[in-house]
Parts: structure tokens; C-alpha cells; sequence
């Protein structure tokens, strides 16, 4: 059996998050995928987030540009980081960086390679630097990489997502891209989502619908954000896909890691909802065949420990709903309104017996059994 697994990171987060200063032990997306114990391309990859400042560029296997705020605000580039994921899948890039960046050519140079000297093109005010050609294009490596250690051939029989936030999105959108593909549609597709997040008017049918392709889907949503233009995405699934999904106290950074009080930035102060995701994440990835180290196998008595502490620290849950990462808070009535499909509804709302458990996002934090649907 071939598993490729691909972390999906949230909006501006990118894979160096691992030692973020917001995160405490490291945010959730970027920090499993470190701890993928394969050979990345071949088994697995982690993708920047959206307005993250387009640092893996150079090495996507689609063409990409640096969309900069619009990234942040609007998820601009995410079509582009599914239609990569979808490539490595595949094993071939449909685009090649055959230039050099200034970088390369600058470590080249000090190396005492010889390479031809940078060429200027243009006046002093539109000046334009050529740096050479590669011999060897980044995307040419990762292929030959991915066709030299994939197992069993470099179709794999299963693919495993993860992602927050808008990565979380992502997840949706490359398995849907990967339904409608005839090379892949016949892969089984498992998911582990944070608190998907599309942002305003990007709540079209390939973000908040799922395929048959998609078996097994778990989702762990934040109930006590409150940001405007945050409504989280519970997918509408079908009859054939397992879909667990489950509340969490805290905010949409919380349950990847960030304990400040009021889930943004600060000291650590409210850790556990970190701690509970990231294990039921290890937990999943592992059934579904993603190989994982520094895993935190908690028992059942850490797991009522750490929800018997959340109930303690109920105040200060009830606290963070006043704070918005966007500036203004929604009207929610007093929870959360969330998209259930391409429908706006409340927080509590979201139960019934195509979940399991069935209390779906009214599962109390104190029913640890209810874990057992996932573990």
C-alpha cells in the first residue's frame, strides 16, 4: 500500500511554523508534517499557506505568482497550491523554474562554480536581472525522487489530507479536484480538518461539498470564535463517508497550538484544545497509514484531565469571544454561525445521525468516549 499524505497550511502560516512565536509547541499543520518519518515527495509534502509570502514557488509543480494581501484577504493562490498537490500526486510537474533566483546564483558564485556573470537588461529604472539557467530544475529532482521511492508505483493506493484554516479548504478542494480527475478519481481520500475557514465569498461547491472518493472525514471546529468573515465550513458528505466532527473550546488558532488568553499572542494560558487536536490528529493520521514521530499518545486519563481542566477554565473560553483577528465580531446570537454546506447556521445546530457521534457539534469536551469513533 502506497500513502501519500500532503499538510495543507493555513492562511499566511507556511511550514517553518514548527518554531513560530505564537505557538507554543509548535503550530499544529507544519509540525506534523516535520514529523513524517518518509521521504518528502514521495510520501509526503507540506504547502504553504495562502499569502504566506510565496516561498515555495520555486519548487510548486504549477506556476505560481506572489498575490500578496490579496492572498490573505481573498485565498488568492489556493487554486494554484491544489493544482500542485494534484501533480505531485501524479509524479509530473506542468511547470519548471529553469532560471535561477539571485540566491542560487549568488551561492553558486561564492562556491567558485563557474557560471556566467548576471546579465542586465533595461534602463536604471526598469532594471531586470538574468541570473543564468539551471542545469537541474528543483521540479526535475522532486520527480525523479518521487519515481525512485514511491512504493508500488507512483499512483499511490491512498492519499491522506490535513489542513487549518484555509488549508483546511484546500483539503476539500484537491479532493474534489481529484474526483473530477480520471487518474485519480478512484483513490481513497481521508481528511483530518482544523477549523476550515474559506473566507468571505468563497463558499462555492468545490469547498463545502465532499466526494465518494472521500471516505473518512474528521473535523474539529472552534466554538468560541467570533471573527467576522471566520464562519467555519462543516462539508455536506456522502452517505458512503464516515464524518466524525467534533467542538472545541477556544478560538480558530487554539486548536493548533496557540494558548494565549485570547487566542492570538501571548503566554502560554490555555494549551489543552492544542494538545486534544493535535493527539486525535497523530491518532488518525496513523490508523490511515501516515507514519509519524514524537507522537503524544495520550491516554484516557490525560484526554478527561485535559477536559476537565477546560470546563475550569470556562471563564476564560467565554472570554475570547469578544476578540475578532478581523477587528469586528459577528452578531452570532450567542454562538457561532457556521456553513453546513453552502448553509448558514448556527454552531449547535450541526447534529444528527450521519455524524458519529451523532451529538456532532454538541459533543461535550467531558465525553471522551465519543473520541473513540476516531482513535
Amino acid at each position: 500500500m502506497s500513502v501519500v499524505t500532503i499538510f495543507f497550511c493555513g492562511t499566511s502560516s507556511t511550514r517553518f511554523d514548527t518554531n513560530h512565536g505564537n505557538y507554543w509547541n509548535g503550530e499544529l499543520v507544519s509540525t506534523l508534517a516535520s514529523h513524517h518519518t518518509g521521504r518528502e515527495f514521495a510520501d509526503w509534502i507540506v504547502i504553504d499557506g495562502p499569502g504566506s509570502g510565496n516561498l515555495q514557488a520555486d519548487e510548486l509543480f504549477t506556476k505560481s505568482r506572489d498575490y500578496g494581501l490579496s492572498g490573505t484577504l481573498f485565498g488568492k493562490g489556493w487554486e494554484e497550491n491544489v493544482n500542485h498537490a494534484a501533480n505531485i500526486i501524479k509524479g509530473k510537474c506542468d511547470w519548471q523554474r529553469e532560471q535561477l533566483t539571485e540566491v542560487e546564483y549568488n551561492r553558486l558564485k561564492a562556491a567558485g562554480i563557474p557560471i556566467e556573470d548576471v546579465k542586465v537588461e533595461g534602463s536604471w529604472l526598469w532594471r531586470k536581472y538574468n541570473y543564468g539557467d539551471r542545469s537541474v530544475t528543483q521540479q526535475a529532482l522532486q520527480e525523479q525522487i518521487i519515481r525512485t521511492f514511491r512504493k508500488g508505483g507512483v499512483i499511490p493506493t491512498q492519499v491522506n489530507l490535513v489542513g487549518w484554516s484555509r488549508g483546511g479548504i484546500s483539503c476539500h478542494m484537491l479532493a474534489n479536484a481529484m474526483y473530477a480527475d480520471s487518474a485519480l478519481k478512484n483513490i481513497p481520500v481521508r481528511i483530518f480538518a482544523i477549523d476550515p475557514v474559506p473566507g468571505i465569498n468563497n463558499f462555492q461547491e468545490q469547498r463545502v461539498k465532499l466526494g465518494a472518493n472521500v471516505k473518512e472525514y474528521v473535523g474539529f471546529y472552534a466554538r468560541d470564535e467570533r471573527s467576522k468573515g471566520f464562519s467555519c465550513v462543516i462539508p455536506q458528505t456522502v452517505s458512503g463517508t464516515k464524518t466524525s466532527i467534533f467542538p472545541m473550546p477556544g478560538r480558530h488558532a487554539t486548536l493548533v497550538g496557540n494558548a494565549a488568553a485570547n487566542g492570538d499572542s501571548g503566554p502560554k494560558v490555555l494549551a489543552e484544545p492544542g494538545l486534544i487536536v493535535r493527539h486525535f490528529a497523530e491518532k488518525c493520521l496513523q490508523r490511515w497509514g501516515t507514519p509519524l514521530s514524537k507522537t503524544l499518545n495520550l491516554t484516557d486519563v490525560d484526554l478527561r484531565n485535559h477536559s476537565e481542566t477546560i470546563v475550569k477554565d470556562a471563564a476564560k473560553y467565554k472570554a475570547m469571544e469578544k476578540y475578532s483577528y478581523t477587528y469586528f465580531t459577528e452578531l452570532d446570537q450567542g454562538e457561532r454561525y457556521v456553513s453546513l454546506g453552502s448553509k448558514g447556521v448556527p454552531f449547535s445546530a450541526v447534529k444528527g445521525s450521519i455524524y458519529a457521534p451523532a451529538s456532532g457539534l454538541t459533543t461535550s469536551v467531558l465525553d471522551v468516549a465519543a473520541y473513540r469513533n476516531i482513535a
